[in-house]
């Protein structure tokens, strides 16, 4: 199969270099420039001085040295980690051991990687602390040179940002390869005809490695800067048989040769830094493949798969080359349909429909309750909408399937750690359930399952993937009770791909994946919308201007997945099958999914674009900006639809302002006294406001006046919350307040009645309130700085942490309820663990945090300046300032899908902010 087929040639390339260094143990878009044939000293100038042989190896962001003896680790040295780099003995205590001309080179630093010890695959051993490390050249000549270029690397790898740092490198990497050329001697034949030369990078899976591609009239080569893993890799044109242009990084500038008609492993994967360069070297090898090679389309596959010339594997493989999926990119990884529901049974049934999926459905659609929630979601999100936050492919989901059988490659992408073990690839039921039933997993399957290899499957490595809850170590994939092992599995799996049912079936799910259904109202209507991003032109990169920008973006799209090229865009052809019994699949598909269990608790589908958010949060843009209030705005609510804002300020007033028209559309005032805050009800026909004038006011939309007035306090009101017909209110007479609310049949046309359910009594006045994501907690936050978490369930008070100087300005728990973050007027930002009351961190600023979003790791804040202020909370630090208002920002809006931020200031202003992916 492709991925084991792709690691077979990369271990004879391997044996041909006879090294255990792989470019695997490079950080991602890492380069490894030259090697060194070195020792590493070790008690250098003392009494017990040892040498290790090995080869030191410069790369783009660290320095790597390779023992000979593979019982000794492999040394791997962040170049951003090195605190000094020089020439052994210069300006140093060990300078007298040394000689007049060192040939050797000093590395401190405070962090080290050891890997591959005894040449065994396992998590990276890290040491911290600081540390010297020596090595000596064979060539003493060569050592300024290397410190050079180490000290120049260093410099790159310690650019604050990230953009900037691939600037440098790429720099310092073109300015080698403007040095160089291809050697001409490596030709096979000094009669060849050199047609063209040029700079680009051979792809193999997470990683590129730069060199020269030249073209003569019989053969191709690419020859590696470092001459790494071989001095030439050479391809006959005599013996190629498909070319493909393909989108890398999202650009047109990938081209994919193969020498084989069906496999899907290409021989030869280039990366171009020039377009025009890559179309050049296609035109040339197209030119001479008409003389050779019939040109295939996917119509003209299709035609031999309808007519039962290619196998539905076979069709699948081609529709996934076409479409620029390739086992070289993880990002594109070649995409195949789960094809088999029943996981269950003693037997396989193959002439039963119910033992299929349904393929016109993707799998986020496969279970009813969960397609419900996630509609209900689609149908609130504001533009542009997507039904899934997370996608079916991506280089995390391949990986997941391969562990086994790829470790150096998961290591590689996950910073030299294996995944948790139970989130390993444990069982297929276990995953076939998730995939149906979790609330962000709707991972596709990898032609591996279809193929004739089981050492996915089967943990021939003895790796020690971990220990899973339960006690036992992760070792070979659980298989169904009607597989009988490994072989039979799969065996199984391609009677079903080649099924009858899936043979009638197979063109609906290639509609979805590869078709019409994949893009516009098609997609709307089969339930098949994914993020923007994933769709090719989602984002234009050369219209991002920002280096920073550009490469975080980049980063977020190739790790989230990407939706392969459309093929087609009208419905697909059914397959020409054999006549036979009609089944009733549908009405036994839908019978047996109507049992589908739901789940007791749904996570917002959205989870993966939040992150995508979160990840980009420091990157906020003020978008625009309105003064509407003539005092500072208290409170910020907004419609599902996101089209209405309502807003409560100081001047008594509650404001209602259209987005889409950008005009104040309402203005409405209750009293003389303040508003504090705002909030909707459910299905936006009623605003709900409290007052400094002791009461909470209900509003019609609908109507275009007050509903009614609850008069619950003895002193201001300072917060309110609303959940499931129960509201809160905070307020200075040192109470929180829990009511009944039965809300009216029809807007403006009956009064709410309320009941008094609970009184929450504090020693001082309540300034904030906050309910965690299921309503069964509340915390507080007084005037004299305490924390109080409560029970809602027992109104009864859990913790009270006195942890603030001063008013406590805003509190909100994490989306795993786990934890409470308090802002104070004193700048501290406090975060609680909820089940022991500790509190487990603090940070400060110098100004007092006005009001925050969070969620659990990253913090928004709005400060008492004006400022939007970025908090990495694992990391303790404040990762951005952002320039926003001119007086304090006194509240702060996010949606569900973290897609949307508004403010609201003491400058009488709203904000709205603009996310840059």
């Amino acid at each position: 199969m492709a991925f084991i087929r792709k690691k077979q040639q990369e271990q004879q390339l391997q044996l041909y270099s006879k090294e255990r260094f792989s470019l695997l143990l490079l950080n991602l878009e890492e380069y490894y420039f030259e090697q060194h044939r070195a020792n590493h000293i070790l008690h250098k100038g003392s009494h017990h001085e040892r040498k290790i042989r090995g080869s030191l190896k410069i790369c783009s962001k660290s320095a790597i040295f390779e023992p000979d003896a593979i019982s000794q680790p492999i040394i791997k040295i962040p170049l951003r980690d090195c605190i000094k780099i020089g020439k052994h003995g210069e300006n140093g205590a060990n300078r007298h051991f040394t000689k007049a001309k060192s040939g050797s080179i000093s590395l401190i630093f405070s962090q080290v990687y050891f890997i591959k010890e005894h040449n065994v695959v396992a998590p990276y051993k890290i040491e911290r602390g600081k540390m010297e490390y020596v090595f000596e050249l064979d060539v003493p000549g060569k050592v300024e040179d290397v410190v050079e270029t180490l000290l120049q690397l260093h410099r790159a790898s310690c650019l604050d940002k990230l953009g900037d740092q691939t600037a440098m490198i790429t720099a310092i990497l073109q300015s080698r390869l403007a040095r160089t050329s291809f050697d001409k001697n490596r030709f096979q034949n000094i009669s060849e005809k050199l047609h063209m030369e040029c700079k680009a990078e051979m792809v193999t899976p997470l990683v590129t490695n730069p060199g020269h591609v030249c073209i003569t009239d019989t053969n191709l080569y690419f020859q590696p800067l470092n001459g790494y893993p071989k001095p030439v890799v050479q391809i006959t044109l005599q013996d190629v048989r498909r070319i493909y242009k393909r989108r890398h990084g999202l650009m047109p500038l990938g081209l994919e040769v193969f020498c084989t008609e069906d496999d899907l492993c290409s021989d030869i994967y280039l990366k171009f830094y020039e377009p025009q360069d890559r179309d050049d070297l296609y035109f040339y090898i197209a030119t001479y493949l008409e003389h050779h090679v019939a040109e295939h389309t996917a119509e003209s596959y299709m035609l031999q798969w309808q007519r039962g010339h290619l196998s539905n594997y076979q069709y699948l493989l081609h529709l996934n080359n076409l479409a620029d999926r390739s086992c070289n990119d993880l990002s594109q990884y070649p995409v195949f349909p789960w094809i088999i529901h029943d996981y269950s049974s003693s037997e396989l049934d193959l002439s039963n429909p119910g033992t299929f999926r349904d393929l016109s459905k993707p799998v986020g659609a496969l279970n009813k309750e969960r397609l419900e929630r996630l509609l209900t979601r689609y149908q609130e999100m504001p533009e542009p909408k997507f039904m899934y936050g997370s996608h079916y492919s991506s280089p995390g989901y391949v990986l997941f399937y391969l562990v086994r059988i790829a470790p150096e490659y998961m290591l590689c992408l996950q910073n030299g750690r294996f995944d948790n073990a139970d989130r390993m690839f444990n069982s297929i039921a276990e995953t076939w359930k998730n995939c149906l039933d979790g609330a962000t997993d709707f991972k596709e399957l990898i032609p591996e399952f279809y193929g004739d290899d089981v050492s996915f499957l089967v943990n021939s490595l003895k790796l020690d993937l971990g220990k899973r809850q339960g006690g036992q170590m992760v070792d070979d994939v659980e298989l169904p009770p009607w597989a009988s092992s490994p072989e039979d599995f799969l065996q199984k799996s391609k009677d079903a791909l080649e099924s009858n049912y899936v043979s009638e079936h197979l063109h609906e799910w290639i509609d979805l994946i590869f078709g019409y259904k994949q893009k516009g109202s098609g997609a709307v209507g089969a339930h098949n919308v994914f993020h923007p991003l994933t769709y090719e032109g989602g984002v234009d990169l050369n219209s991002i201007q920002d280096p920073d920008e550009k490469v975080a973006m980049l980063t977020q799209i190739l790790e989230f997945g990407q939706t392969p090229k459309q093929l087609f865009v009208t419905p697909h052809p059914r397959r020409i099958t054999p006549k036979f019994k009609s089944l009733s699949q549908t009405s036994s598909y839908n019978a047996s999914m109507a049992d589908s269990p739901g789940e007791e608790s749904f996570e917002d589908l959205t989870e993966e674009s939040k992150t995508l958010a979160w990840n980009n949060i420091t990157k906020l843009q003020l978008h625009e900006h309105y003064k509407i209030h003539k005092e500072a705005v208290t409170g910020i609510t907004v419609s599902r639809n996101g089209s209405s804002v309502f807003t409560t300020s100081q001047d008594s007033t509650l404001k209602m302002f259209s987005k889409e028209s950008k005009m104040l559309q309402r203005s409405i005032s209750f009293s003389n006294m303040a508003l504090s805050s705002c909030l909707l009800l459910p299905g936006d026909a009623t605003v709900i406001t409290s007052s400094w004038d002791n009461n909470v006011y209900f509003y019609s939309i609908a109507f275009g006046r007050r509903q009614d007035t609850l008069m619950g306090h003895d002193d201001a009101v300072s917060k309110i919350c609303w959940h499931d017909n129960r509201l809160y209110s905070a307020s200075w007479d040192s109470t929180v307040k829990v009511w009944s609310g039965v809300p009216a049949e029809m807007p403006g046309t009956k009064r709410h009645h309320f009941d008094l359910l609970a009184e929450l009594e504090h020693d001082v006045s309540v300034d904030t309130i906050s309910l965690n994501p299921a309503s069964t907690l509340l915390v507080s936050g007084t005037k004299e700085g305490t924390v109080n978490i409560w029970d809602l369930t027992t109104a009864t008070l859990m913790h009270q942490i006195p942890c603030h100087s001063g008013i406590v300005c805003d509190t909100a728990f994490s989306p795993d309820s786990r934890h409470v973050l308090s802002t104070g007027a004193d700048g501290c930002l406090n975060v609680i663990d909820v089940q022991t009351g500790m509190l487990i961190s603090s940070m400060t600023s110098d100004e007092p945090q006005r009001c925050f979003v969070w969620d659990g790791n990253s913090v928004l804040s709005g400060s008492q300046s004006g400022e939007l202020l970025v908090w990495d909370l694992l990391g303790a630090k404040i990762s951005e300032r952002i320039q926003g208002h001119t007086g304090a920002v006194t509240c702060i809006w996010m949606n569900e899908q973290c897609s949307s931020i508004i403010t609201g200031g003491e400058d009488r202003q709203i904000i709205f902010w603009k996310l840059q992916y």
